[in-house]
């Protein structure tokens, strides 16, 4: 069920449904087997305006509000995952930091070009050795005249062999959050080397890699923000792309609903559609509780961010319960399928495995019952 939407935003769905029905839903399954999504979809997305949404026209951006933003991810979502994950990085993550900290040469060097699909970016936070402690990260960045030299490793990184422009974390000062600052780095430098991560158990047409760097050397000039205020850069980045992955996992579930639903009326068995069996029923009904109160706690947050109101504890709710919300939906829409939701030939199994890890990056459940806890009662239990 949905609230009214704009006749803009409404209009913003249609055209993001049209376009995943179209350019992505008939080639996930092959994506998948593949691990890799067809990169000539990154510059569709760009000539539609995806990969502008929310940022100013005159950077190339595309304008609208973050609920428009969330139609189109959660449609993404339902179409494949990877796809969506692209946006939610290099638009969200880095496209959304640039235009918040960068100086007017950042903006205008890198937003043009992200917008476009010209370029796309990375988020190069996550180390072999720090996952949810990101404060403590290791990679250094070390002063040498008027550049810097960075040094280190990084985990797990989406977008990481694809991008051009790594928004990177690194270690300038002090032990602990206020050491860390934020580095615009163009991937192409001597010195950053990159490996494909494969075997993964879901998102496999999503580029995850490893990065690594050597004495890279960049310019004071591609520094983001202040020395010593990068892990500002990375919470603020993060708060809005917790919504991201949320309204990715509503699509998650609405895909796995919309499958179930539709197997349901087509399969028979003891003499009659499955959809007819009162189990079959119950499970189609707690996918569609799910998704609708999945969703209207990711546009809570779009609504709270649109009026200029604090959203981090609402984003991590929305986050937490969409994520595992998108787990359930996948695992009870394969139970409708039976044994056919088994193979790949039908979409439910797939919806699972990339649900999955929803519950793990941009903060583990775990860590958002931890930030959602403090909320409540003032008290850090970090």
């Amino acid at each position: 069920m949905d609230l009214e939407l704009t006749e803009e935003q409404s209009a913003v769905r249609e055209l993001a449904a049209s376009f995943t029905d179209r350019e992505i839903v008939p080639f996930a399954a092959g994506w998948d087997r593949a691990e890799s999504i067809d990169l000539g979809v990154v510059k569709k997305l760009g000539d539609l305006g995806f990969l502008g949404l929310t940022l100013p026209e005159e950077y190339g951006g595309s304008g609208g509000d973050h609920l428009a933003y969330c139609l189109v991810l959660e449609e993404l979502g339902r179409g494949d995952s990877s796809v969506r994950g692209v946006v939610s990085v290099s638009l969200g993550l880095v496209a959304k930091s640039i235009n918040a900290f960068g100086t007017e040469e950042q903006k205008r060097a890198w937003l043009p070009r992200l917008c476009s699909g010209e370029a796309l970016g990375c988020f190069a936070l996550t180390e072999p050795g720090t996952g949810s402690d990101a404060a403590n990260l290791t990679t250094r960045a070390e002063r040498d005249g008027d550049d810097w030299l960075i040094s280190g490793a990084k985990m797990f990184i989406t977008n990481g062999t694809w991008a051009d422009v790594a928004l990177l974390f690194a270690r300038t000062g002090e032990p602990g959050h206020r050491g860390v600052t934020a580095f615009l780095v163009p991937t192409d430098l001597p010195g950053f080397e990159r490996r494909l991560v494969h075997g993964k158990l879901g998102l496999r047409g999503q580029a995850t890699a490893e990065l690594s760097f050597d004495r890279v050397r960049v310019p004071d000039g591609a520094r983001l923000g202040e020395v010593g205020k990068g892990f500002t850069v990375a919470m603020a980045a993060l708060a809005k792309g917790r919504m991201s992955v949320a309204a990715g996992c509503v699509g998650i579930a609405r895909g796995a609903l919309d499958a179930a639903v539709r197997y349901a009326g087509e399969r028979e068995q003891f003499g009659k559609p499955i959809a007819a069996h009162q189990l079959v029923q119950e499970l189609l009904a707690d996918i569609a509780v799910d998704v609708d109160a999945a969703r209207l706690l990711t546009w809570r947050v779009a609504d709270l961010i649109d009026r200029g109101l604090p959203f981090a504890t609402e984003s991590s709710v929305a986050k937490l319960y969409a994520s595992e919300a998108a787990v359930r939906c996948a695992n009870n829409a394969l139970q409708v399928f039976g044994g056919y939701g088994f193979i790949d030939e039908y979409p439910v199994g797939k919806y699972l495995r990339d649900a999955r890890v929803m519950t793990l990056y941009e903060g583990t459940s775990q860590i958002h019952k931890l930030l959602i806890g403090r909320s409540l009662t003032g008290v850090n239990a970090f």
